[in-house]
């Protein structure tokens, strides 16, 4: 951990010299998955939805690629007045896999909401992966069944092995089965699950796993819809993370007409999900058929799963309580 005063890093030699510069802290992307476990960050989500003290703007998305090169500049911020704020800056350039580069690269910053005094910076990533994971955690504690043994985990991206960690959390898995477009990739997802103690498995065949399993993780930048709802049986909670633009999608019609669908935040979710608004589009869903967000579901207003026999979808695109939530725990503000 750095220390940064008027722009500059150094490393303090006595604390009363520390408390009297202006400065803060920055926190790299192993510190704050140590800062962040998955059962501890759960229940601080789970308070704070319920609390909604936390004022959460929808995130603004701006293009500033270049022609025929698009990117986007998100903004997500977030406030308790008087107590703190924060807010995460992400670019989204597609185009960097062609440079050996991650397509997704941001900071968190984090203010005193008292002064406006920066308090940390915190690496983006790993704050992000961390808190979606335990955010879909968080509603399976709600929609999936207790009993729950086998997780089919769609995508193999970084996010992926950190939602089968958190699912793994909540309910007793037994069974982890990985499927990514690449089978190669996948192979590879599965040898780093087991290695870290989920018991886990390459597939090939999308279908025939979607039909084996309890619940359903999918974490991709997909347009085309992944998931079918003739493959998914009785019962089965699926979470849908990773297409948060309305161009994007992982579920087909079929899914989400069938299901009982819970979102993380309501205006988020009917602003930017392609897996509920292209479904609005072609008349098989509707906006008052989402029955709860995770406001009403950890404030109780909102009832979970109602049956064995029921199928269940919890959509998210991401919510800025989220992030200062987790940001705070880093930095042992919370």
């Amino acid at each position: 951990m750095l220390w940064i005063a008027h722009g500059m890093p150094f490393m303090p030699r006595r604390r009363d010299r520390c408390e009297e510069l202006d400065m803060f802290r920055v926190f790299d992307a192993a510190q704050i998955h140590a800062a962040l476990e998955y059962r501890a960050l759960i229940e601080a989500l789970r308070a704070a939805f319920a609390e909604a003290a936390t004022e959460t703007p929808v995130r603004q998305s701006y293009e500033v690629g270049l022609p025929g090169a698009p990117a986007h500049l998100l903004t997500m911020p977030a406030w308790r007045r008087g107590n703190v704020l924060g807010v995460k800056l992400v670019n989204v350039f597609p185009g960097n896999s062609a440079l050996g580069l991650g397509a997704v690269n941001g900071l968190y910053v984090l203010f005193d909401g008292a002064t406006g005094v920066p308090k940390a910076i915190m690496d983006s990533d790993a704050l992000t992966n961390r808190r979606t994971a335990a955010a879909s955690a968080l509603a399976s504690g709600f929609l999936s069944r207790p009993d729950s043994r086998t997780l089919l985990v769609v995508g193999t991206g970084h996010l992926s092995a950190h939602l089968a960690a958190a699912h793994c959390a909540v309910r007793p898995i037994s069974r982890v089965l990985v499927w990514g477009r690449s089978p190669d990739k996948a192979e590879k997802a599965a040898a780093k699950l087991t290695a870290q103690g989920q018991p886990a498995e390459p597939v090939t065949d999308l279908a025939a796993a979607t039909a084996e399993a309890d619940i359903i993780t999918s974490a991709t930048t997909s347009t085309v819809p992944l998931i079918a709802g003739r493959n998914v049986r009785p019962g089965t909670h699926v979470d849908l993370v990773g297409a948060f633009t309305p161009a994007m999608r992982e579920s087909d019609d079929d899914l989400i007409a069938g299901a009982s669908v819970y979102v993380d935040t309501r205006a988020g979710a009917l602003a930017e999900a392609g897996d509920l608004l292209q479904p609005i589009a072609a008349g098989v869903f509707a906006k008052d058929r989402v029955k709860g967000d995770l406001y009403e579901l950890c404030g109780g207003r909102a009832a979970g799963r109602s049956s064995d026999s029921e199928i269940t979808v919890f959509k998210s695109v991401g919510a800025a309580i989220e992030d200062l939530v987790a940001a705070q725990m880093v930095s042992g503000q919370g």
